[in-house]
Parts: structure tokens; C-alpha cells; sequence
């Protein structure tokens, strides 16, 4: 089982840029910063600012099944490499989830804070079933599946203020 408390390898840079897939997990690296997953959400709006632009609606939800993809694979290589399944500082799943988030958000500055704070809240206290899936399912697949139901649960609550108030 991967997580063991037996010597888990803490990342660093050379952690990082050791293999692509950690390199991945980390987010390039923003997973090593203090607040590791606050930053890999951050991380998703520049991504989002480039790609949205760019791509219609079909292709931008193919481009996120293939990063979340590509997110089960670094998180479950890098997960091994550390020892830990879900380590801190493995941020690819933050970034997926809130490139998600941010395709449903008003191209608007106070609903892309809104919506990161209230992803941020539903990313920390996992309330159910997040919590359930967090615990029970590993790997990579786990690492990444929890963050698209805070995701979910964001575009929600998002949905419902902004019918509320607009």
C-alpha cells in the first residue's frame, strides 16, 4: 500500500524535475510553494485565461478529460515515488478542477474570486460524499476524483448566487 507513514521522500526541485510525471503532479512546481494547494488552484487561472479563448466548449471539455487523465497518471507515479498516495503538494488535481469551475463561472472578476474561495472551502473540508471518496479511493484516480466533486459542488453553489443576486 502506498501510504505507509514508514519514510515517506519528501519533493524538492530536483524531485520535481526528476521524472515528467512528477513534474506534472506538481503543478511545474507551484506545489512545492507554502499553501501548495491554494497555488495549484491559482495555477488553473492563467491556464484558463490561455485555453478559453482559444477552443470551443466540446474542445475544451476534451482538453479537460485528457489533463484529468494525464492527472490520474502523474498523481499515481508521483504517489509511489513519495509513498504517500495524495501528497500536498501534488497540485494537478486543483488545477483540473478549477479549470472546470472556471468554464461555468462568468468571465467576470468577483465571480472567478467567489467561485476560488468557494472551491477552495469545498477542496479543504471535503463535506460528503468527498470526504468518503478521499479516504476510500487511492491512486491516482482518487487524488483527482475528489477535486472535480469539490469542482461540481462549486458550480453549484456558484449557479444558485448567481441566480440569487443577478
Amino acid at each position: 500500500m502506498i501510504d505507509s507513514a514508514s519514510n515517506p521522500r519528501l519533493p524538492d526541485w530536483r524531485f520535481v524535475r526528476q521524472h515528467p510525471a512528477h513534474f506534472i503532479a506538481f503543478g511545474g512546481g507551484v506545489g512545492l510553494l507554502p499553501a501548495p494547494g491554494t497555488c495549484g488552484t491559482l495555477l488553473a487561472v492563467p491556464l484558463f485565461d490561455i485555453f478559453q479563448p482559444l477552443l470551443s466548449a466540446p474542445a475544451y471539455f476534451s482538453l479537460l478529460v485528457m489533463l484529468f487523465m494525464l492527472g490520474v497518471w502523474a498523481s499515481t507515479v508521483t504517489g509511489r515515488a513519495l509513498g504517500v498516495s495524495d501528497h500536498g503538494g501534488m497540485v494537478w488535481d486543483e488545477v483540473v478542477a478549477f479549470l472546470l469551475v472556471l468554464f461555468f463561472v462568468p468571465l467576470d472578476f468577483f465571480w472567478q474570486v467567489y467561485a476560488f474561495a468557494v472551491f477552495r472551502f469545498f477542496d479543504i473540508v471535503k463535506p460528503p460524499p468527498i470526504r468518503h471518496y478521499d479516504r476510500t479511493m487511492k491512486h491516482g484516480f482518487g487524488v483527482m476524483w475528489d477535486d472535480i466533486l469539490a469542482a461540481g459542488y462549486t458550480v453549484l453553489v456558484v449557479a444558485i448566487c448567481y441566480r440569487w443576486w443577478s
